[in-house]
């Protein structure tokens, strides 16, 4: 039973996170959200008007949990590997707990992107300069293969993100269950950044 607005509000979120994570926001009903978080649908309505604005709020919760993240893993000193091995985890990991994210960023970000990205990451957007320059600089050290930094990078994010956005493609072409795909996706935390370092270790 809901007591006060602030266990409401939680009850309302962490409801509303699993049916998205399950249907997305699409699929998704207000009814269901009310019905997973043990209140009636009026309530629910009276703290988020719309099935939108319930979505938008849990989406950048979950973007406020892992932006830190991901700056901290490419701001800190590390060597590259290391540095690759960490951000991948923090992409996936992001992923698996909340799969919502990957296709709602892939629908919104066209639209105004530096407006969307900007409000993703507070205006403090994560330091790629810095791991490009890193890059480089292994580069010219004769560390890693010679790769320009810009495709280093699109190779982590791509490997990393697009397995989500794929996954009902790959579901059904594939014969799988979701049992099969999110075990694919924990092994891919330890996977994709093994390929990755793989793909430039001399």
């Amino acid at each position: 039973m809901v007591k006060n607005r602030n266990e409401a509000e939680i009850a309302i979120l962490t409801a509303a996170k699993t049916i998205f994570s399950v249907k997305g926001k699409d699929g998704a009903t207000m009814q269901e959200i009310a019905n997973e978080a043990g209140i009636n649908k009026a309530l629910l309505h009276y703290y988020f008007r719309n099935k939108d604005l319930l979505f938008e709020e849990v989406f950048f919760d979950a973007v406020k949990k892992f932006s830190p993240i991901l700056k901290h893993a490419i701001a800190q000193e590390v060597d590259l590997y290391q540095k690759i091995q960490q951000i991948c985890e923090a992409y996936i990991t992001m992923a698996i707990e909340n799969p919502f994210v990957p296709v709602f960023v892939l629908s919104e970000v066209n639209k105004q992107p530096e407006i969307f990205i900007q409000k993703m990451f507070h205006g403090d957007l994560p330091d790629f300069p810095k791991l490009a320059a890193q890059i480089n600089k292994e580069v010219s050290l004769g560390n890693i293969k010679p790769i320009q930094p810009q495709h280093l990078i699109l190779n982590m994010m791509s490997m990393c993100v697009f397995p989500f956005v794929f996954k009902p493609i790959f579901i059904v072409g594939m014969q799988a269950d979701k049992q099969l795909f999110d075990q694919l996706m924990l092994e891919r935390i330890k996977t994709v950044p093994q390929f990755i370092i793989d793909s430039i270790k001399k």
